[in-house]
């Protein structure tokens, strides 16, 4: 019986001596991905998988969204508590839905739009490249930001959903969840530099295994952003300028600590309200925004109006400013796609050197050589 016994014990141990080893998630952190702007995540890298922690999802969060990307071949061997991740990504991506236009040029510049199967919106798209995808019918309507068709995104199953939020409340992107698909808050909006919103092409890049080239794409946008600015300092003058319209009786104007405010001051332009601070825009009343910039020399983006024709209808006290008695307002809303999406909308998070160019050339035409705007126009 003993020899029955040992025989038994043996022919145990052997088998789970056979048995595939199941190896738990490395502790050890090796290195962080290398930002210089952005604050709202980070890229944490182990052994054998990464963690993307997004912090600032949106203005006030108080929650951390953290996500597992690992390989196929890693995520059979290894074994994780699932209540520490927010989502689990296997990578490379296959197929990716986003829900905003800022989105799509990360995923053109990084030459992984073939992965875009789904998009809320898709006459908002500008891009030609992806607009052709559209087209083709590689890209499916996804309905609304605010009522995206769950059972149309549930059909296409993507690895990811690249989403965004104001306050966290989703009842869509939680429906989404729940059928085990991944979404990621993207919170580049949030950042309070236009360089830290560029940088997000790098989390991108972290999705597609593509970091050394997102690496170099936004070197070489800060390259050119920081180039542009050094050469608006040889400005002779500094012109001042208005941003905004009227909406409801009230003026809205980006406040002096805001992304637009910075365009303004690295461009070496005069801008009124430099030294206001605060999240969102400015609310003021027209008599007041009048009195201060009457005279200015310079006006940019006049919420969505593209002619002077269309400015003074919507309010005839206009042409009380001197910008508008001398044809000097520009606009990026006349810059569209075949199907009307505005194209700043889309590229400009993505491509602050081009902004930066088209308000320096706008402000100092003697800078920048032979350069052409490509978003702002004068207004028709």
């Amino acid at each position: 019986m003993k020899f029955y016994s040992l025989l038994l014990l043996l022919l145990i141990v052997s088998s789970c001596k056979n048995e595939p080893k199941q190896e738990t998630i490395s502790t050890i952190e090796s290195e962080k991905l290398e930002l210089k702007y952005a604050e709202g995540f980070s890229v944490d890298y182990y052994e054998n998988y990464k963690v993307l922690s997004i912090t600032k999802p949106w203005p006030k969060a108080e929650k951390t969204y953290r996500y597992v990307i690992i390989s196929k071949e890693d995520m059979a061997k290894t074994t994780f508590k699932t209540n520490e991740f927010d989502g689990i990504i296997i990578n490379p991506l296959e197929t990716i839905v986003v829900t905003s236009t800022t989105h799509i040029p990360s995923l053109e510049l990084l030459n992984v739009e073939e992965t875009l199967i789904g998009f809320p919106g898709t006459n908002y798209v500008s891009s030609e490249k992806t607009r052709q995808r559209i087209d083709d019918e590689k890209v499916r309507e996804l309905g609304k930001n605010e009522g995206i068709n769950t059972e149309v995104l549930l059909e296409l199953n993507p690895d990811v959903v690249i989403g965004f939020g104001v306050d966290g409340v989703n009842k869509t992107f939680e429906i989404i969840k729940k059928a085990d698909i991944p979404v990621i808050y993207n919170g580049d909006w949030v950042e309070s530099s236009a360089l830290a919103k560029a940088e997000w092409i790098k989390l991108f890049g972290v999705l597609f295994n593509k970091e050394k080239e997102a690496d170099s794409i936004f070197n070489q946008i800060e390259n050119d952003y920081l180039a542009a600015k050094a050469i608006a300092k040889n400005a002779k003058r500094v012109p001042t300028v208005l941003s905004g319209a009227m909406h409801k009786e009230v003026w809205y104007l980006p406040n002096g600590s805001s992304s637009e405010a910075q365009f303004l001051k690295d461009a070496n332009l005069n801008y009124l309200w430099s030294d206001t601070t605060g999240n969102g825009s400015l609310a003021l009343s027209f008599e007041v925004v009048l009195e201060k910039a009457q005279d200015t020399e310079l006006w940019l983006s006049p919420s969505y109006y593209g002619s002077f024709e269309q400015l003074e209808e919507a309010n005839s006290l206009y042409t009380n400013f001197e910008a508008f008695k001398n044809k000097n307002v520009y606009t990026f809303a006349n810059t569209t796609g075949a199907t009307g999406g505005v194209l700043y909308y889309e590229l400009g998070t993505a491509r602050p050197d081009l902004v930066l160019k088209d308000i320096i050339k706008i402000a100092h035409p003697e800078l920048l050589g032979d350069y052409e705007p490509y978003f702002f126009k004068q207004l028709k």
